[in-house]
Parts: structure tokens; sequence; C-alpha cells
């Protein structure tokens, strides 16, 4: 909702919730002219302040909505299902007051009276209602937000397509379309590789034979990728070793990725790159370990 959607609807609904207030207050002259005008005063006053109710919950929230969607530099914007839970609120309070006005009851003795059947509906729909209540709290936590790359531990991996009121859909890097559940999702560690931004840095490691200096395998390694075109710019790959033993030498290099959809691409780069800087010196890497036993009788 942009102001530009505002300010017409907003209007007319404005001059409408001040009409039925001012015929709630001032309207019994009026209608006391018409037959029967005594009798049907107190239903129509009650109806022009249920429809006052609403209207104003509307209003209330199409203001809220339109302030709290506004993005701010350095801010995300407020969850759309934080928006569903103001208006499901809103007018919850609008139809529990309309109740009260009709039945001429306090809100204490309706919420009482339907105590029982909240309880016994709850229930039957307990799995449900786990959802939903777990989609709200992903949805005011936010761990996530729509357009996010996320790991979800034991259930899924991809891009964050829609957050729903029962459940969260994925689109996978296969293209794939997971459905899960909002309650299955709520247990599981979550790994958003979108926040608090898009690039992060991401490693691979190779070893090298010990007769090559540290100093030359880690100038070899920044100058083959130096012309890297996939990793995040602006910011060059850091090299360090990670092992040192006279099999060789392993080395770490850290590279930046500029958004997950691009990993597998980065790494192809990045290996295939050092790669042909090797070759191009004539340099091998290191042959792997031998164990130091094995299994079965020994000879």
């Amino acid at each position: 909702m942009t102001k530009a959607d505002i300010p017409f609807p907003s209007l007319r609904q404005g001059i409408l919730l001040a009409a039925l207030i001012l015929f709630a207050i001032l309207g019994e002259p009026l209608v006391g002219l018409l037959p029967d005008g005594a009798r049907l005063w107190a239903p129509l006053r009650d109806s022009s302040l249920a429809v006052a109710l609403f209207i104003g919950a509307h209003l209330v929230h199409a203001l809220a909505s339109a302030r709290l969607s506004q993005r701010r530099k350095g801010q995300r914007p407020v969850p759309k299902v934080a928006l569903d839970l103001l208006r499901v609120a809103l007018f919850a309070a609008a139809a529990l007051a309309a109740l009260s006005l009709f039945f001429r009851q306090d809100l204490s003795g309706i919420l009482t009276g339907s105590g029982l059947v909240l309880a016994v509906l709850g229930f039957a729909i307990r799995n449900v209602v786990a959802d939903t209540f777990s989609g709200i709290a992903l949805g005011i936590e936010a761990p996530f937000r729509i357009g996010d790359w996320v790991s979800i531990e034991g259930l899924a991996q991809g891009r964050v397509q829609e957050i729903g009121w029962r459940t969260t859909r994925l689109v996978t890097r296969d293209s794939t379309y997971v459905i899960l559940p909002n309650s299955q999702i709520s247990r599981q560690r979550i790994t958003n590789f979108s926040a608090p931004r898009k690039e992060y840095r991401d490693h691979a490691e190779l070893t090298l034979p010990v007769l090559l200096s540290v100093e030359e395998a880690k100038s070899l390694i920044r100058e083959a990728l130096s012309g890297a075109e996939t990793i995040a710019q602006g910011k060059g790959p850091e090299v360090q070793v990670a092992r040192y033993g006279p099999q060789g030498i392993t080395y770490r290099v850290k590279y930046w990725v500029p958004q997950h959809d691009r990993e597998m691409e980065c790494r192809n780069e990045v290996f295939s790159r050092i790669d042909a800087g090797l070759r191009a010196k004539g340099i091998a890497l290191a042959p792997a370990p031998a164990p130091l036993w094995e299994d079965g009788p020994q000879a």
C-alpha cells in the first residue's frame, strides 16, 4: 500500500464514519417524525454504530499499514503477517463491540459464552492453530523475508517465495517448489544467507607441496583469482595456512559470494582459476597423506 492509494478511499470512508456517528448522536428527533419512529430508533442507532465500528477498524488498519509499510533506509519493512494480525485484532474488537450493542451485554459476558465453543474448535484444529501461531511468530520475529535464501536444518534449502499464515514456500536451487508447515520451521535451526546483507564469505581448501613456500603459494593463488568475475567485486580473496605437515601445506582460500544462488558458480571459478594457475607454473597438488594403518590382518 502506498500513500497514493489512501487519500480518496479514506476521505469517503471518513465522511461516512462521521455521518454515522452524528446520526447515532443527533438522529433521534428525525427518526421520531417517522411512523413507529420511537420503536425503530434503537435498532437504527445500534446498526449505525456497528457499521461505524467496522469502518473505523478499516481506516485504522489502512493508515497504520501505510505508515508501517514505508521503507526506511537501513530498515526492513514490517512483515505482512504482522499487518494481517493487526487487521484481525481490529475487526475482532469491532465485532465484539457490535455484538455487545445488539445483545445488550458487556464484553465479558460475550467472551465467557463463546469460550467453550472456542475451546472445542481449537482442539479440533490444533495442528492448524499450531501452524498459524508459528506463522505469526515467524512474521513478527522475521528470521527471513520474501526473497531471502535460507537453509532450514533437516527440511530444505532455497529462496523464500511466500510466507503464509500456515505454511512457508521455498524454491530450491533446482527450481523445486517446497511447502513447509510453519510449526516445523519454528522447531529447526534457520540459516539466512541473505541477512544482514546478501553477500557472505565462503572458502575452499587445497593442499600444495611443501617445496613451494607459503609466500609463493599465497602470491600464486591471489594472482590466479585477481580477474575473477563471479566473486564480489572490491573485496579481494584472503589466503590462510590451515594445516602444515610433511605431506603438504593446506591453504584455506576465503572469498566473497555476491548472493547465495551464485555459490556454486563462484566455487567453480575459484577452483578453475587456481587449477589453471598451478598448471601454468607446472605445480601439482600434494598427494593425499598415507593412512597410518589399514584394517585387516597384518603381514
